[in-house]
């Protein structure tokens, strides 16, 4: 028996007006016996969409629709109504006056960027519950905001961060001078080194497991299984490095041995092990309690993302990396190095030829690779 068959023999269930207005209608044409069955496919649909989406978007998804509740309560609008005039305003609001606190320069208008997310989150929300946008209004609101950036940037005005600075060798030796022998000093290491290798997100350490890193006689294989699309889900190859200092595969391996050798082999040598750890100042491995109460020991996302903060900031790093240093860091130096882009690609999870990655492809001052340099 199918899911969907499985779904269709179950006992009906309590239907929103607007599927029983639809069920009521399949009936009509097809019976009732074919209304049940095209309605429990309907409910698998909605079970496979919550499956595969993300928490972190259906949280992104909720605060852009606040932000677009606090634009109609304050032009008096109907938060039903995305019309094309509604979604206009929209961006426009959102980068004139949309923040509820001043940005990093005191701005009171969302980067493009975050107007762009704001509005895509918006549109989807309105459609799936029900109150239709076409595409040509979507496009028009899209559209604008373009066109509305350009004039920011033609105004000298910049908004946000901006991205972030991309992690580099050097820096990377400058990490592995600062890191002592300590656990915590093992762990910083191990994690700065092997994310610099895959391009990680913040949020692809803290999924890890041990039993997700492989020791290969060439290197480590680290399965990463967190990833939101099918290009981030990948088996990145990392061999060892020709600078021991600067190995993040005898970093990793460091790291496990002493991890055991302090803590113990029955806890910390299963595969179901977290692969980085909390580790407080005394080298004990801390827990954090998620929202069920259970506990977790591996870094968070946000654990992840301090920790390379403040692992860069200890070494002296100009300016101290953020938790997309790393990922920036593969794809810029990989270019620089002449690395082809299709391997930079499949290494960091990139779809081929992604303009997200191509803009990680950073030049550092435009001169030494500069398309005129040569010609004449």
């Amino acid at each position: 028996m199918t899911d969907i068959e499985a779904a269709a023999t179950a006992p009906a269930p309590q239907l929103d007006s607007e599927r029983a207005t639809l069920v009521e209608q399949w009936a009509q044409r097809h019976g009732v016996a074919t209304a049940h069955r095209l309605a429990a496919a309907e409910d698998f649909a909605d079970a496979v969409s919550k499956a595969i989406t993300p928490e972190n978007t259906d949280d992104t998804y909720d605060k852009s629709w606040r932000v677009w509740q606090r634009f109609c309560a304050a032009q008096g609008f109907p938060e039903a109504e995305g019309t094309r005039g509604a979604l206009i305003a929209f961006v426009a609001w959102l980068l004139r006056e949309g923040r509820q606190r001043p940005g990093p320069r005191g701005e009171l208008g969302y980067a493009p960027t975050s107007a762009r997310l704001h509005l895509e989150a918006a549109v989807i929300r309105l459609r799936r519950d029900g109150y239709p946008i076409s595409k040509d209004t979507a496009a028009e609101a899209r559209t604008a905001l373009e066109g509305l950036t350009v004039q920011l940037l033609k105004a000298g005005e910049r908004r946000g961060r901006g991205q972030a600075v991309a992690a580099d060798v050097e820096g990377l030796h400058a990490i592995a001078a600062a890191c002592d022998d300590s656990l915590t000093g093992r762990r910083d290491l191990a994690l700065v080194l092997t994310g610099f290798n895959y391009a990680s997100r913040a949020s692809e350490p803290a999924g890890l497991f041990n039993g997700d890193v492989t020791v290969h006689s060439r290197g480590l294989i680290i399965s990463v299984l967190t990833g939101k699309t099918k290009h981030s889900v990948r088996e990145a190859k990392i061999p060892y490095a020709a600078d021991p200092a600067i190995c993040p595969v005898r970093a990793w391996i460091a790291y496990r041995e002493q991890l055991v050798a302090e803590h113990g082999q029955e806890r910390h040598g299963r595969p179901d092990d977290a692969a980085f750890h909390w580790i407080d100042p005394h080298g004990n491995i801390r827990f954090t309690t998620d929202e069920d109460g259970n506990k977790r020991y591996g870094l968070g996302s946000d654990g992840v993302t301090r920790a390379i903060k403040r692992i860069s900031g200890r070494a002296g790093v100009p300016i101290r990396w953020t938790g997309h240093s790393l990922r920036a860091g593969l794809a810029s130096t990989g270019r620089c190095k002449g690395k082809d882009a299709v391997a930079i690609a499949d290494q960091g999870g990139w779809a081929r030829h992604s303009r997200s990655m191509l803009g990680y492809m950073r030049r550092d001052d435009g001169w030494e690779d500069n398309a005129a340099a040569g010609l004449t």
